[in-house]
């Protein structure tokens, strides 16, 4: 059985294997010419402009190369799964090879069993060296301009990808059980591994551990550090419209409170306009020092950064255990088909 598994998998293998080997190639030359370029640039450059210049070329040479790099890790485990998957069991049905096949010494079960593990190894070996590899990389460019916990970063980095790729094929493998076609069975695992990608970041993730809300006291410094200071309304809505802060971020964290984070006065009321107007003096230094002592604060809802790991480990499990599910419901069904 291994080796009949492994001669009708060769050809998708060797190609992957191929087609990963390119992709490697490229990812160390990208990776070497990121760390090459941060620790001369970046790595002990003084807080003045010339630092922050040496920030804007990083972000403009590597920031878009990581990203597509990434993308291309995410599409990993789709292809698995539609390439992999979907024709495992639709390709014997097709051809009537099941016939023969199922009814030799070797149980469908046992058959379908060997298969699921042998090719979900493949595609776990495949995946963590893409997905380690490019974690190196580009690992300066989410130090210093990137956020782990965005959603294609954190897809793409570390342990999930594996996941990812496990519960692809599983996915594959059962909705072409149930399709028994193989053309319409990749096009529902694409169209489900697809909004599973949506939904898990936005819906899911968020909720993985209850995230932390707090106040953050608006000093100078903050003032500072912030994009600016405004309102959602136009002008019209007078000087009565409340204020907020955008742009607020705290290192590695992942807020998800909203863009603009109102301004609240010590005794709980919202600063309007009409207070900030009091401090606009056009003297940015004074005008700050004004906006700071009027003791305001804002509240912000985020997960620290030393959440990231928990949240990978987390994801990780759930979907390792969703393709545990689908295998289960796999080995089930095959015995019912005729």
């Amino acid at each position: 059985m291994i080796w009949l598994t492994w001669r009708q998998a060769r050809a998708q293998t060797l190609i992957a294997v191929g087609i990963l080997t390119a992709l490697a190639i490229y990812v160390v030359i990208l990776g070497l010419g990121i760390q090459d370029y941060y620790d001369s640039n970046i790595v002990g450059c003084a807080a003045d402009n010339s630092c922050q210049t040496a920030t804007e070329l990083f972000r403009d040479k590597y920031q878009g190369s990581a990203a597509l790099t990434g993308a291309l890790l995410l599409a990993i485990p789709a292809l698995i799964g539609i390439f992999w998957g979907a024709p495992l069991i639709t390709r014997e049905l097709e051809t009537g090879t099941h016939k023969l096949v199922w009814n030799q010494s070797v149980t469908r079960t046992r058959w379908l069993a060997t298969k699921l593990i042998i090719i979900a190894l493949i595609s776990l070996v495949l995946t963590a060296a893409f997905s380690f590899l490019l974690t190196w990389a580009v690992d300066p460019v989410d130090k210093l301009i990137g956020s782990r916990f965005a959603a294609m970063t954190f897809d793409s980095r570390d342990i999930v990808p594996l996941a990812y790729a496990v519960f692809a094929f599983a996915l594959g493998t059962t909705v072409g059980m149930l399709i028994r076609r193989t053309l319409p069975a990749m096009a529902v695992t694409l169209a489900i591994f697809a909004i599973v990608q949506i939904v898990t970041p936005n819906l899911v993730r968020p909720h993985l551990m209850s995230p932390i809300t707090t106040n953050v006291a608006f000093t100078k410094e903050i003032a500072q550090s912030i994009d600016g200071i405004g309102s959602k309304g136009g002008p019209q809505n007078g000087d009565s419209e409340p204020v907020g802060v955008s742009g607020y971020n705290k290192p590695g964290a992942w807020i998800l409170s909203e863009p603009l984070n109102a301004l609240i006065n010590a005794d709980g009321s919202a600063f309007t306009r009409a207070d900030m107007k009091a401090c606009m003096t056009g003297d940015f230094e004074k005008d700050l020092v004004c906006l700071a002592s009027k003791n305001l604060h804002f509240s912000i809802t985020y997960h620290p950064a030393s959440r990231y790991w928990p949240f990978q480990w987390i994801e990780t499990s759930i979907f390792l255990a969703l393709a545990l599910g689908l295998a289960g419901a796999s080995l089930v069904r095959i015995r019912r088909i005729s």
